[in-house]
């Protein structure tokens, strides 16, 4: 809170309305499903409807909890007029156009409304050691769910039983949920980079990718692991090599200072020398932590300079239509010196 309201001279407001439901927590504790903050140098409070006025008070630090009976803006209009806000910042990519037309009209007369960029999420890019520590128990619990569930794949498992043995097994090593709907795909489907699972059967000699992540302690993991049903010819195994090799460049050229290009450079450079690189058609990772895509993006024009405590995904991967796609995936911290892979899972190419 402290570090937010330091930077609204520059942002020139009075105060600050947060409506992003992550933002919310990260700032008060509050995991409720609906919520506004309202942020300003002389106290905090926090709007929520009575299903949550016992959970609230039980959560939340650093804010006063109001429970509104009727629209949430409503109450908070209040609060402006009541401390004669007159600058009142708004997350200009979080806020939906209908609400915000109904909190301008809502406001008192001689108070207007400033987009505000993202940061919140600014702050939230940096980890402290106890959401890293939640990222870790994250990883591990996907990690664990992954390893229970190989043995049950088969040729004839339904893409969609083995997503829902995935996440059944998540949650039997403790996370609250999926990160994400889990991500599998056989075959040519494999080449679809977001592939949701279908009832089609996976098949002897085929690839076979598998995209899971794990909420614990509402923070998220994110992973992915390429396997083949069978024995893998000369042309899949050297994908899988090439996708490999261009995964450790990444993961090699994370260290605290360096661009996220950078970072997505040397994995592309790698893919390139394979004759892959237009094969590749996504960046190469992304920040993670309360929510499953956050800042920075590893991407080829991205010029934020990673820092210490970053969470980030460094996942490159390569798809053919009408053959198949592979990718590799860990999630990994920055450090000073480089950084520390949090997946345990191997990376060996894994043939069932």
């Amino acid at each position: 809170m402290k570090a937010l309201t330091n930077r609204f001279a520059d942002l020139k407001v009075d105060a600050l309305l947060i409506s992003a439901l992550p933002n919310i927590r990260y700032l008060s504790g509050f995991t409720g499903s609906n919520a506004l903050l309202l942020v300003t140098p002389s106290g905090n409070t926090l709007f929520t409807d009575p299903r949550y006025t016992i959970q609230a008070a039980q959560e939340t630090s650093g804010c006063v909890v109001k429970t509104a009976r009727g629209p949430l803006i409503a109450e908070a209009a209040q609060i402006v007029k009541r401390r004669r806000l007159r600058r009142i910042g708004f997350e200009r990519g979080r806020l939906l156009f209908d609400t915000w037309q109904r909190l301008k009209e809502a406001l008192p007369l001689g108070a207007a409304l400033k987009p505000v960029g993202p940061v919140v999420e600014e702050l939230r890019m940096v980890k402290t050691p106890e959401e890293i520590a939640r990222i870790r128990g994250a990883v591990i619990c996907n990690s664990l769910a992954f390893e229970a569930t190989l043995p049950r794949i088969r040729p004839g498992a339904r893409e969609s039983e083995i997503a829902a043995e995935l996440e059944y097994q998540m949650r039997r090593h403790e996370a609250e949920k999926a990160s994400f709907d889990t991500l599998v795909a056989a075959g040519p489907r494999s080449a679809l980079v977001h592939a949701q699972p279908t009832a089609e059967p996976v098949r002897a000699n085929q690839l076979l990718l598998i995209d899971m992540g794990a909420t614990r302690a509402g923070y998220v993991s994110d992973m992915t692991r390429t396997l083949f049903l069978g024995k893998p010819g000369r042309k899949v195994r050297g994908m899988y090599d090439s996708v490999l090799t261009a995964q450790l460049a990444g993961i090699a050229a994370v260290r605290e200072g360096v661009m996220a290009e950078e970072v997505d450079r040397a994995a592309r450079r790698v893919l390139r020398t394979a004759g892959l690189d237009k094969a590749f058609v996504h960046s190469t990772g992304h920040g993670l932590g309360l929510e499953i895509h956050e800042a920075p993006r590893l991407g080829k024009k991205d010029k934020t300079r990673l820092r210490a405590g970053m969470a980030i995904t460094i996942e490159p991967g390569v798809y053919v239509e009408g053959f198949g796609g592979i990718r590799i995936e860990d999630t990994v911290v920055v450090t000073a010196n480089g950084c520390e892979v949090l997946t345990p899972t191997t990376k060996e190419f894994i043939e069932l």
